[in-house]
């Protein structure tokens, strides 16, 4: 016999998590405005004017995170698009001379910053989710134009030895 009680806090329960792996592509609809984007998901992490008009409102899942979201407002403010930026895919597109703000754009705020005074480059990190756990660097030169790409090894999952 199945009992009420545990049948419905394990329905409970099942909502929560769901609701907890929810992504901001199934919490707002296209057509949604920037209000009722920022009363579902919460205060972005970043705000970023769209060459065309409009603005990007950026949902970064914290410093050890591996999504950002973002989200693409007409000038009406008007949800046109939702996407997880953090891929290789959009890493594998960026380009040696895009500009430090045209990777902010691309893919919000870095998880970290590290200054290379040898080569005089600042390296932005981003984390992502990756079977062999990687993840992505921008070198920028002191103009804040991007100079080198690369992919390495996340410290996170590297197992760290004791010697």
């Amino acid at each position: 016999m199945i009992n009420p009680l545990r049948s419905a806090a394990l329905g409970a329960a099942l909502v929560l998590l769901v609701s907890a792996c929810a992504t901001p592509a199934t919490k707002v609809s296209p057509g949604a405005s920037v209000g009722e984007a920022t009363t579902a998901l919460g205060k972005p992490t970043g705000e970023y004017a769209l060459p065309a008009g409009g603005k990007r409102l950026e949902h970064a899942t914290g410093p050890t995170g591996r999504e950002t979201w973002m989200l693409d407002f007409d000038g009406g403010g008007k949800l046109l698009s939702t996407r997880q930026v953090l891929t290789e895919n959009n890493f594998n597109a960026l380009r040696v001379g895009t500009s430090a703000d045209e990777v902010r754009l691309a893919f919000g705020r870095q998880n970290f910053v590290r200054r290379l005074p040898r080569v005089d480059q600042t390296v932005w990190t981003y984390r992502f989710e990756h079977p062999f756990c990687l993840w992505f660097q921008v070198g920028l030169d002191p103009a804040g134009k991007v100079v080198a790409t690369n992919y390495g090894s996340d410290p996170i999952c590297t197992p760290h030895q004791d010697k």
